[in-house]
């Protein structure tokens, strides 16, 4: 998508400051290995801000209702899948910035951004009294967040050797990714600690069979702005950037790649993955055997009741956390793996594994209600089967980011990674609208039709012996 850093142009605005000499990691010589880890270091902490701002919606958009508004389950669906159609669209436009403005004013100004939508959620959870319009922009705004992957990923990228882009890509995107398992594992702790509230007062919160107990929660927006403008002033301070001579135009000739193509689809495998279930796993817990479900649950308030005798109704925040967490370790903890034997053994295995994990969820996503016992066993296979599948997705998010340097020039191995993302980002949006619209049986069946054409893909053309790309 760009040219290589010996290919920097030392003319004009880029002559000094800011911007590099000449920066070429493959030569060992001159790669300055200090500024190369200090630029992953502050990126990835940027990163993880803005993974926390893409799917803050997502631990709070669960407890809207419960919050005073009264939205119906398919306008839930939407806002939560709305982060997702944003950084979609948006990875398109971040994909082309790293040539264009540079590594230091990207994550700067990106950073800055976040802080917009992180205020106005907020502002908005407050009040039950926002329109569904205005919460419906805010979502799309927090998609910055998810768009920044795409510009950030190939631009640390140009900062490291091919045998380390592996390790490099995976710290980097493992660790962002842990702002999805983060925001949710904190977010009902904060929002519980009054003492947080510099500004705003406390809300009452329905919770299923008890009386409403009292709740802050702009703590689980306000508490990151602080961090976010940190991460501002780090990345503007300590940052250097690459000079790659790309306009917008070569940076768009990647397409004429029938490989870009086939990563394209696998990377929708498991990223897509990811951040689908990682939207609309706490919502899709609620509705199947929580407070959603109208089998289990009557009433609001506190006239809730629980129409199972004996049935404990999950609390979501106290599981939603993990399969991020599960898929973001994964990605971190198998980057080593994939540069040591490769990264297209572990996409099959990643294809495999989601499969088997998809089948395994399938007959938990029709709740047997007809008791306390099968209702919690249902729930039980539901939940496993759902941290199964966010771990072998984290395993092909690795595998696939290991692949595309391999399999691409160097010019061109940047903007397939930011293209990949950007298609792989509408996730959320694809899961919650195929969710709501053709139902969680009939969509989990399409994704393993889907995985099947992926592992296809990945035998015939980069795992197999004899392979046209292995990688």
């Amino acid at each position: 998508m760009s040219s290589t850093p010996s290919e920097a142009s030392t003319s004009g605005s880029r002559a000094g400051g800011e911007w590099l000499q000449s920066w070429d990691p493959e030569d060992e010589a001159t790669w300055d290995s200090g500024l190369a880890w200090r630029t992953l270091w502050v990126t990835t902490f940027c990163l993880t801000l803005c993974f926390i701002a893409w799917f803050l919606p997502s631990a709070i958009i669960p407890k809207l209702n419960a919050l005073g508004y009264s939205f119906t389950k398919n306008q839930l669906y939407w806002m939560a899948a709305m982060p997702g159609l944003a950084a979609g669209l948006l990875r398109i436009v971040w994909m082309v910035l790293p040539p264009i403005m540079g590594t230091r004013k990207m994550v700067s100004l990106t950073t800055l951004l976040l802080v917009f939508s992180t205020l106005g959620w907020g502002v908005r959870v407050q009040h039950p009294s926002a329109p569904y319009w205005e919460l419906m922009v805010l979502a799309f705004l927090a998609g910055i967040g998810g768009g920044a992957f795409s510009g950030f990923m190939p631009s640390t990228s140009y900062f490291f050797p091919k045998r380390m882009q592996g390790t490099a890509l995976g710290i980097q995107a493992g660790l962002g990714n842990l702002g999805v398992s983060i925001v949710q594992l904190l977010t009902p702790y904060l929002i519980a600690i009054g003492a947080l509230a510099v500004f705003g007062g406390s809300q009452q919160m329905a919770v299923p069979g008890k009386a409403p107990k009292e709740v802050w929660f702009q703590n689980a927006a306000f508490v990151w702005i602080p961090l976010m403008v940190v991460g501002a002033i780090l990345a503007w301070t300590m940052l250097k950037s690459v000079p790659i001579k790309a306009n917008v135009r070569q940076q768009f000739d990647i397409f004429g790649n029938v490989d870009t193509w086939y990563m394209t689809l696998l990377y929708i495998m498991t990223f897509g993955t990811f951040s689908g279930l990682s939207a609309q796993f706490g919502l899709l817990m609620s509705n199947l055997y929580g407070i959603g479900n109208p089998e289990i649950v009557s009433g609001t308030g506190a006239a809730t009741q629980v129409l199972i005798p004996g049935y404990s109704v999950p609390e979501v925040a106290s599981f939603v956390f993990l399969g991020p967490l599960i898929g973001a370790l994964a990605r971190f903890g198998f980057a080593p793996l994939t540069d040591r034997m490769g990264g297209a053994i572990w996409t099959l295995v990643s294809g495999i594994g989601l499969v088997a994990s998809i089948a395994f969820t399938i007959p938990a996503l029709t709740p047997d209600t007809t008791s306390a016992d099968t209702l919690h066993a249902g729930f039980m296979q539901f939940l496993w089967g759902m941290l199964a599948i966010f771990l072998f997705s984290g395993i092909g998010n690795a595998s696939t980011f290991k692949q595309m340097p391999m399999i691409f020039e160097k010019r061109q191995a940047g903007g397939v990674i930011g293209w990949t993302a950007a298609i792989a980002a509408f996730g959320p949006f694809f899961f919650g609208i195929g969710v709501s619209t053709l139902g969680p049986v009939a969509f989990y069946v399409i994704g393993i039709v889907f995985a099947l054409m992926c592992i296809g893909i990945t035998w015939m053309r980069y795992a197999r012996k004899g392979a046209p790309k292995p990688s």
